[in-house]
């Protein structure tokens, strides 16, 4: 009989033993801290708007490239019409025309109606020296300068586009003015685009 409450309690204490040895329930693995309360894993997005994600990454890419080249293409264009207002090594007919036009921009020069009327060759020689810097700036310079820049030429455009309409000047010769002026306005009106979303990031 007491060999029997022996075994029995001996049997107890080894089960009681095992159960001790058994591992804490999943819901206990973190520290005592019931993984229950931990954030549920983020499931992956679903590969349609992974491919989405992809191409709108790839469109803005592009956009980004096509408007750094539009920018630098346009810069050379201003330098190299300041070259030819500079000097007539280039393009010797073309700087003699412009000497001959930039004496009739003179006369309508828009300070005239003020009592000021620049010197026909030192007006070619000041366009001539901002279109060459600005375009320069324009094309590889920092982002500021790139602004001041456009500015700048932007003023010099207008200024165009109005001298040739008081001239009462062919439309073909308001063409390339007027498709730089809006290009400019394209790209700063990019720069400001992209300087507002940095901002807001």
């Amino acid at each position: 009989m007491g060999g029997g409450s022996e075994r029995i309690a001996h049997g107890w204490l080894a089960a009681k033993g095992q159960a001790g040895k058994r591992e804490a329930p999943a819901c206990f693995v973190r520290g005592g801290f019931p993984s229950l309360l931990s954030p549920p894993p983020v499931p992956p997005p679903p590969a349609g708007r992974q491919r989405a994600g992809k191409a709108g990454e790839t469109a803005k890419a592009t956009m980004a490239l096509l408007f750094s080249a539009l920018r630098v293409l346009l810069g050379l264009f201003f330098a190299v019409s300041g070259v030819v207002k500079l000097t007539d090594q280039i393009a010797g007919d073309a700087h003699r025309q412009l000497k001959t036009k930039f004496v009739q921009f003179a006369d309508v020069f828009p300070l005239k109606e003020f009592g000021y009327k620049p010197e026909p060759g030192l007006y070619m020689e000041i366009v001539g020296w901002m279109e060459l810097i600005g375009g320069c700036l324009l094309a590889f310079g920092p982002q500021l300068l790139q602004e001041i820049s456009n500015f700048v030429l932007t003023v010099i455009m207008i200024g165009a586009i109005y001298t040739l309409l008081v001239l009462k000047e062919p439309f073909a010769m308001c063409v390339p003015a007027t498709v730089s002026l809006g290009l400019l306005l394209l790209l700063n009106i990019r720069g400001r685009g992209k300087c507002v979303k940095s901002k807001s990031e």
